[in-house]
C-alpha cells in the first residue's frame, strides 16, 4: 500500500488491525480483538471533533495515526463499558427532561351540569342529587 496515496490506502483499509498496521501502530492483539469497533469508532469520532485537517498528504498522515493511537490507548487504559463509544451504552443512564413553568398548571374539573348533579358520573343517581333529594 505505499505506493498508493493517503486517500487509495483509506479505502482499502477494512478492519483496525489494518488501520492500526497501515500507519504503524503497535497494538496489543488482545485489546483489539476485544474493542475493534470501538476504537474505530473512536477514531472516527476525533476525526469528526478535529475540523480541517492539513491538506499535505504527510501531515495528514501523521495527524491520522495520531488520533487513531489516541482512540487505540483509550481502550487500553479502559474498556467499552466505560467509555461509552456507541449510543446503546447511553440507553440505560438517567435522563433529564426539561418542562417550561408555562406547561405546569392544575388540572380544573369541569364545571357541574345544568341539572344539579357535580358530574362525577355515580351510579345511578349523582350523590349531590341524593344529598338535594334528602333535604
Amino acid at each position: 500500500m505505499d505506493e498508493l496515496t493517503l486517500d487509495e490506502a483509506l479505502e482499502d483499509l477494512e478492519s483496525a488491525e489494518d488501520f492500526l498496521a497501515y500507519f504503524g501502530i503497535a497494538y496489543d492483539p488482545k485489546v483489539v480483538q476485544v474493542n475493534r469497533l470501538h476504537i474505530l469508532q473512536r477514531f472516527h469520532d476525533y476525526l469528526a471533533k478535529t475540523g480541517p485537517l492539513p491538506e499535505h498528504e504527510g501531515a495528514r498522515r501523521a495527524a491520522y495515526a495520531a488520533l487513531l493511537a489516541r482512540a487505540y490507548e483509550d481502550f487500553v487504559a479502559s474498556d467499552a463499558l466505560t467509555e461509552k463509544v456507541f449510543r446503546v451504552f447511553h440507553l440505560h443512564e438517567p435522563q433529564t427532561a426539561f418542562v417550561p413553568l408555562a406547561a405546569i398548571g392544575v388540572a380544573r374539573r369541569e364545571s357541574a351540569p345544568v341539572d344539579g348533579g357535580c358530574g362525577c358520573g355515580g351510579h345511578g343517581m349523582c350523590h349531590s342529587v341524593e344529598g338535594a333529594l334528602r333535604s
